[in-house]
């Protein structure tokens, strides 16, 4: 009965930590998916600040998405791979916290620089006597 009892208990351990492992995949697939709903959204808004007439700078900012996406798409992939059960439960939080600041450069990239001409230059002081 004893050595019966040991079993189950290791077996409802070992589920335990599957589930809890499976828990904090999930958490981070929500995370993942959070984050690039957030860069496509920015993504969009940008697109619609170019003119429809620009077709050279609209396929520049449509080939600078599609790499931002997919930089995001592949750290998010290698996130999933990296959860495991040998995490211990009190460290799920901060391994889902590091992935999350993993992704933050990726999902929100800096603004692109500004490629406009520069403006006239400016006239010279006039020496005050």
């Amino acid at each position: 009965m004893r050595h019966r009892s040991v079993v189950v208990l290791a077996l409802l351990a070992g589920s335990a930590l599957a589930q809890n492992a499976e828990m904090q995949r999930e958490m981070i697939r929500r995370d993942q998916q959070s984050d690039a709903f957030r860069l496509q959204l920015r993504q969009a808004q940008e697109r619609l600040e170019v003119p429809a007439a620009d077709l050279p700078r609209q396929q520049a900012i449509e080939a600078r998405h599609l790499g931002e996406r997919q930089r995001l798409e592949t750290a998010s992939e290698r996130q999933l791979l990296e959860i495991g059960p040998q995490t211990l439960d009190g460290l799920r939080p901060y391994e889902r916290d590091r992935m999350r600041r993993e992704r933050h450069p990726l999902a929100e990239p800096s603004p692109p620089p500004d490629n406009r001409p520069p403006g006239p230059p400016l006239p010279m002081p006039t020496p005050q006597p």
